[in-house]
């Protein structure tokens, strides 16, 4: 088995392909929401006080704009997203970006961001397209008019790093698709020597393969060929929503703790304390025993491999992009607020 990875076009064309979409509409979980964005709101608008009219005009964007549907973390173009980016703010601009932030991301979530921002000086230091990678070259941008009534949106976007904030009514109904991604995922020499990124990503999943019997662990694997990147990109966020692989109805308790756990690593630990909450209800609502996990390739240190988690409300995916599974790519969807959209 195959899994190719999508160039940018490819990516756009799928986000064009939901053109028709309306953000955010007026039902069901998107009333109800995660929580106040009372909060992203002040901050998000102190931000955008904040920027000449240049700046701003480079970083916000029309409800529905085609930027917002076909988001995009893979590198391409020279690294650079829509929006503003942090390597042409000054230092105040760039507090005000990074307070947009601290509103929605936990510590543990913001150290994340910056390593995979951090990620990208490391490969230019080893002589990766220096000219086109920087912990800088990372954009914010704003979907729409920030304020306590009707829509909008939040983006924070750059290679390897995606997020999408979507609001309604001042509260925050959805907060993905969302990818931390990296390369490389274990930094082995260097100033950053010994930083690694995505340690739980990668070691929950091992360890809940590796804990299954031989039976299981063939369901399980769907493929002796890694992923080597996402199926769920701009366009498909739902098209590859079926579970498949192992249902968690059959693992053991220990089994099932490790894939709630390896579940809230991608959905819920990176955001501030409420927000993790509701993520939390959120991912756990619906058919529990519903939920598969699906392996692909050898269960090696160092070796290609990938998985998938999906449960009635969520995707999860990894790939390794690299043999020796140092480059990995992830996203998070939730399927009942894809781009904020429900339905």
């Amino acid at each position: 088995m195959t899994y190719n990875t999508p160039d940018r076009r490819s990516v756009i064309a799928g986000g064009m392909a939901l053109a028709g979409s309306t953000l955010l509409p007026n039902a069901g979980a998107a009333q109800a929401g995660l929580g106040s964005a009372a909060d992203l709101l002040a901050s998000t608008q102190k931000f955008l006080a904040g920027l000449d009219g240049q700046q701003r005009k480079a970083a916000t964007f029309a409800l529905n704009a085609p930027q917002w549907r076909s988001w995009d973390y893979f590198g391409s173009g020279n690294n650079i997203k829509p929006g503003l980016r942090l390597e042409v703010m000054n230092a105040a601009q760039k507090q005000a970006a990074w307070d947009v932030l601290a509103v929605l991301f936990s510590p543990a979530g913001i150290e994340k961001t910056r390593n995979v921002m951090t990620l990208q000086d490391v490969l230019a230091s080893q002589g990766s397209m220096p000219d086109q990678r920087s912990s800088e070259r990372f954009s914010f941008a704003v979907f729409g008019t920030p304020a306590e009534t009707g829509a909008w949106a939040f983006r924070l976007e750059g290679h390897h790093l995606h997020q999408s904030i979507s609001v309604r009514d001042n509260r925050i109904v959805s907060v993905t698709p969302s990818s931390f991604s990296v390369n490389p995922n274990r930094v082995t020499s260097g100033k950053h020597a010994g930083l690694v990124t995505l340690r739980g990503e990668e070691a929950l999943a091992r360890r809940l393969y590796g804990d299954l019997d031989p039976t299981r662990q063939g369901r399980a694997r769907l493929s002796a060929t890694p992923m080597n990147n996402i199926m769920s990109y701009a366009g498909r966020e739902r098209a590859n929503a079926q579970g498949v692989g192992l249902p968690v109805a059959e693992l053991q308790s220990a089994q099932r703790d490790l894939v709630w756990q390896l579940v809230e690593t991608y959905a819920a630990d990176y955001l501030t304390p409420a927000l993790a909450e509701a993520q939390r209800a959120r991912v756990r609502s619906g058919d529990r025993e519903a939920v598969h996990f699906a392996w692909y390739g050898p269960n090696t240190a160092e070796r290609a491999f990938g998985y998938r988690v999906i449960g009635p409300s969520f995707v999860i995916e990894l790939g390794s992009v690299d043999p020796a599974a140092q480059h990995l790519h992830t996203i998070y969807h939730d399927l009942g607020n894809v781009l904020g959209r429900a339905g």
